[in-house]
């Protein structure tokens, strides 16, 4: 891809806008499951403008282009956007206007923007149409040009669907089902409707491989008082599958039937959809008998069950050994000043992970970034960008594996030989707020939002941040980000409950330096009753050692000291049994105490 065709790109998107009668055009970088992570087919915003990152939403006008990126993304975008004219808005940021503030102040009054209404939200299509109407711009919702645009498109994945094995999964389809119908009857409705590809994988047992590392199925999903329809391509559906979907009362068609059976459905059937995860498309079809509200799927899918918990353990110790032998051989081949890059990184852990019986695909693209590329929150190493490694500096290593039995998402910071004085203060000042976010203890009803700045105190006492989340959730054997619990900033409106599987991910990023994070995921459990009620507590599933030569003890409390060691000498007890004598001797080095 040159500099030059990604501006003609956007000139044959202006040219067909000016076909429409349209003045502006968003396009987010969704699919009409409104996902994070979306098969090749949906990749408009990369093939528009050579970013890869998972999330950016492009905004293309008669003579300007914007792509607006969260800060994990601003270093990323601004490079891989660079000569082509596209101006990267810092979303965020106090001097960054939001989408829909630009667009009225940009627009005049009889003005039209296009969308096309699959890929937009219900709550941020009626918000986006509210701010327009203001300012007398209109919106047209069917605005649909890609197909022309982009010649040669990937057709919409096909891969065979699988049954995710109830022993591992710890409840059946019907069950799952049953709830469901409880639920969207208690809030007045008469069936629910999800595009969201985890709640339809979670719900069904049902997984597929249509996402790079996401085992979801392309599909939409309608459940009524008395069965359920599961519009999916008839070519992923095996006999095996077709009668266990029968048995669980759930009949198929055609993938791209959804909208035209939602336009049958009876007007005295009130369906249930959730605001932020339905699209404008689909209420519009469903014209007023519909009713929004909170996802009923959500938390059932974020509570795991003492089966999923089990196998979230069991994972856990395996991935600990995987990257052990990882860390290990990383550590080799540096010390022995061998050719090792970024990439190849990235190989060693797979490599380790596909050796597990239970290994199904990476949870993500491992971020392996060396020195100033750690500064870069999500890199991803690419032929033209892949750093060797060697003594001096940084290994930010961000990576995990969907197995059968769970998904892992892990990340450690290793010096390469000796670090610096201020690398290891920065380091034990992420490591502070990640032990004090391990470490809390909280009563019921209490939001990730209210536990965010106690892992960021350590860095804002000197001047020091991060700007993305602490946390999110975590799918099982599912998506690597789920909510609807996060521990962030801004409140997501989900308390922590027991079950609940989340990240905890501080970090401090030195442009042009090195990059520092370091994730462990938790899990909530009980703690005590008292008579203010239930309080609840976290525990570290992820089994791994922080890297010793990182710490600086002299601005660490006694309290934190013993925290790191009694977590390592658990790592070492959990890993031990599983690896070799020169692993063991290894890990033992690791985990000794600080």
């Amino acid at each position: 891809m040159t500099q030059t065709t990604i501006p003609q790109r956007i000139q044959t998107l202006r040219d067909e806008m000016a076909q429409a009668g349209l003045k502006a055009v968003i396009v987010p970088r969704t699919d009409p499951h409104l996902s994070e992570y979306i098969s090749d087919h949906w990749h408009t915003v990369r093939f528009l403008t050579g970013f890869t990152g998972s999330a950016g939403t492009l905004v293309v006008t008669e003579k300007g282009a914007y792509l607006w990126v969260d800060s994990r993304y601003f270093l990323q975008g601004e490079s891989q956007t660079a000569g082509t004219g596209i101006v990267i808005m810092k979303d965020g940021l106090p001097e960054t206007p939001s989408i829909n503030a630009f667009l009225t102040e940009n627009l005049s009054e009889g003005d039209t923007v296009g969308i096309n209404g699959l890929l937009m939200s219900v709550n941020d299509t009626a918000v986006l149409r509210s701010a327009l109407a203001k300012r007398g711009i209109k919106l047209d919702v069917n605005f649909d040009p890609i197909d022309r645009v982009w010649a040669d498109r990937p057709a919409l994945p096909s891969d065979p669907a699988f049954i995710h094995d109830e022993k591992y999964a710890g409840k059946s389809a019907t069950e799952k089902l049953a709830d469901l119908r409880h639920d969207f009857e208690s809030a007045g409705a008469q069936a629910y409707f999800t595009s969201a590809l985890d709640e339809i994988a979670w719900l069904l047992n049902l997984r597929s491989t249509d996402v790079p590392c996401n085992p979801v199925a392309t599909s939409f999903l309608y459940v009524g008082a008395d069965g359920a329809r599961l519009f999916i391509d008839p070519a992923k559906l095996n006999p095996a599958v077709n009668e266990y979907l029968s048995a669980s009362g759930v009949e198929t068609a055609p993938y791209g039937s959804a909208l035209e059976y939602l336009a049958t459905v009876p007007a005295d059937v009130t369906v249930l959809l959730s605001g932020a995860r339905a699209s404008g498309a689909v209420a519009s079809v469903l014209d007023g008998h519909f009713t929004l509200g909170e996802s009923p799927v959500s938390i059932p899918k974020a509570v795991k069950n003492e089966t999923q918990i089990q196998g979230i353990r069991n994972a856990h110790v395996r991935d600990g050994v995987y990257m052990v032998r990882s860390i290990m051989e990383i550590q080799r081949i540096v010390n022995e000043c061998k050719p090792l890059t970024e990439m190849g990184v990235a190989d060693i852990l797979e490599r380790n992970r596909r050796t597990d019986p239970l290994f199904f695909d990476l949870s993500f693209e491992s971020i392996c970034g060396f020195g100033p590329h750690g500064a870069i929150v999500h890199y991803s190493a690419t032929p033209e960008t892949d750093s060797a490694l060697s003594l001096g500096n940084l290994l930010l290593i961000d990576s995990g594996a969907n197995y059968i039995d769970a998904t892992t998402d892990i990340t450690r910071t290793i010096a390469l030989g000796t670090p610096t004085e201020a690398m290891r203060h920065d380091f034990t000042l992420v490591m502070k707020g990640h032990i004090a976010i391990a470490t809390a203890i909280y009563p019921e009803g209490t939001h990730g939002h209210q536990l965010d700045a106690m892992a960021r105190m350590p860095l804002w006492k000197e001047g020091k941040s991060y700007l993305h989340g602490t946390g999110h959730g975590v799918g099982h054997f599912l998506n690597v980000h789920e909510g609807p619990q996060s521990i962030r900033l801004n409140d997501t409106m989900a308390p922590l409950m027991p079950g609940m599987l989340t990240s905890n991910e501080p970090g401090v990023y030195l442009a042009d330096r090195y990059g520092i994070r370091c994730e462990n995921l938790v899990l909530t459990i009980p703690y005590e009753t008292t008579e203010f009620g239930n309080f609840y507590a976290f525990e570290t599933v992820t089994m791994c050692p922080f890297d010793r030569a990182l710490f600086d003890t002299s601005i660490m409390s006694p309290e934190e000291i013993e925290w790191v060691n009694n977590y390592h000498r658990t790592v070492y007890d959990r890993l031990a049994p599983a690896l070799t004598e020169e692993e063991r001797t290894w890990l033992a080095d690791a985990c000794a105490p600080l």
